[in-house]
């Protein structure tokens, strides 16, 4: 690590308590980011000289909101801040800031800020894009970069997430245990949007896209450090950490999509996985199942198959059916399909998607099953159809890449089929 790498991590780490005790206390977002950057700006002229503080979280807290008073008595023509030096010296006012931030306040802080990001007003693009914005405190280029748009339309789409905000008036007052529990879940389904977002764009490791995978682990390990206790957050964690730990045999050299069962997967990361089980197991014996949960177990048959063929199919069809008792959605009877086909055969799995093709007419995934299913049952012509469909409807390069590799071995199935071939 060089020499100033450290104050990158700590102000990374302390960013989340940091920006929830600033909105606590000036109840404006803009203005509790604005005095959150003077403070790293004070923390990068003054922690390389004077080493790192005792509670990096709580010197930021500190600076943050006397800036923030600053701006506000600038703007009423008042005194300004005390000389840099003063800021400097912060032993004694920093070592009472830390022992006033107890843990119901951390938590709380932490918990009203995300809340705050995934309020149910805004669109889910919002949503994510001011997780990312706040919370991570990743820049507006590299949002926009990953959300495969221009920094100015990024910026615009934050703007107005945070007028909503303004505009909705919201409680800065801790919530008691049931409002919690609320803002828990919605908390935890824009963190699985920031990770959808990543999965679905990404191009393989390293890419701008991965990196929102790895945010939204790096999140759901905060919350799990609020809420050590709460088996949803622990299936959520080891949903998002097995899916990433495939991300190495995701994409071959050329970016395009590797299907799970033609996956290379001694690159998938058993580290990854081997948490994911641990967390699993452990919010398994809770016997409180939840989405996550379910979505997790799929998940791992799935991992601790040695090779496609050790797939345990109908767990994993039971497991579905849980699933849309939990949380009936086209989208999860369209993913019980693939168990059904791989369990009764090509034309069950048809059968089952057919009553969807109105609910999903719009939806990439549907068509490409669709044909999937379409081309093992020898119905190329309708296959191709499905297929040139699904390209129309994809949303990544990997996505259409795929398709065409499907329709080029449509194609070849064609060829070999015609008598005399």
């Amino acid at each position: 690590m060089n020499d100033t790498a450290w104050i990158d991590d700590a102000l990374s780490g302390a960013r989340p308590q940091a920006m929830g005790a600033l909105l606590r206390y000036f109840r404006n977002l803009d203005l509790a980011e604005e005095a959150f950057q003077e403070a790293c700006l004070r923390a990068l002229k003054t922690w390389p000289r004077t080493g790192p503080p005792r509670d990096p979280a709580a010197w930021l807290i500190f600076v943050g909101r006397n800036s923030g008073i600053d701006q506000i008595r600038r703007k009423a023509r008042e005194t300004v801040l005390p000389d840099e030096d003063l800021l400097s010296d912060l032993d004694d006012a920093e070592a009472d800031m830390a022992e006033r931030l107890d843990g119901a306040h951390y938590r709380d802080d932490i918990l009203r800020l995300l809340f705050i990001c995934s309020n149910p007003s805004l669109p889910a693009t919002q949503q994510v894009a001011l997780a990312l914005r706040i919370v991570s405190g990743l820049s507006v280029r590299q949002i926009a970069r990953a959300f495969l748009v221009g920094e100015a339309a990024m910026e615009q789409r934050i703007t107005r997430a945070k007028a909503r905000i303004a505009a909705a008036d919201l409680s800065f007052d801790a919530p008691d245990a049931g409002e919690r529990a609320n803002r828990l879940t919605m908390v935890a389904a824009m963190i699985y949007l920031v990770f959808n977002e990543g999965y679905s764009a990404a191009s393989g490791p390293g890419s701008v896209s991965s990196d929102l995978c790895d945010e939204a682990i790096r999140l759901t390990r905060l919350l799990l450090r609020l809420f050590p206790a709460e088996p949803e957050i622990m299936g959520l964690a080891a949903l998002l950490l097995i899916q990433h730990s495939r991300l190495e045999a995701r994409f071959d050299d050329d970016g395009a999509i590797i299907l799970l069962d033609d996956q290379d997967r001694s690159l998938w990361s058993r580290p990854m996985m081997t948490e994911a089980f641990s967390l699993l197991d452990k919010a398994i014996r809770h016997r409180r199942p939840g989405i996550y949960q379910v979505q997790a177990a799929i998940a791992a048959l799935h991992a601790r198959a040695e090779t496609p063929a050790d797939t345990d199919w109908a767990q994993i069809d039971r497991l579905y059916a849980t699933l849309e008792h939990l949380q009936p959605s086209p989208v999860v009877s369209l993913n019980r399909a693939v168990a059904i086909a791989k369990l009764k055969g090509p034309e069950a799995g048809l059968a089952w998607i057919e009553p969807l093709s109105g609910s999903l007419d719009t939806y990439f995934y549907f068509h490409g099953l669709h044909g999937w299913l379409l081309m093992q049952m020898g119905r190329h012509r309708e296959a191709k159809f499905a297929f040139d469909r699904a390209i129309a409807l994809s949303s990544s390069a990997a996505e259409a890449a795929h398709i065409r590799m499907q329709l080029d071995r449509l194609e070849k199935d064609a060829v070999s089929a015609e008598p005399g071939k």
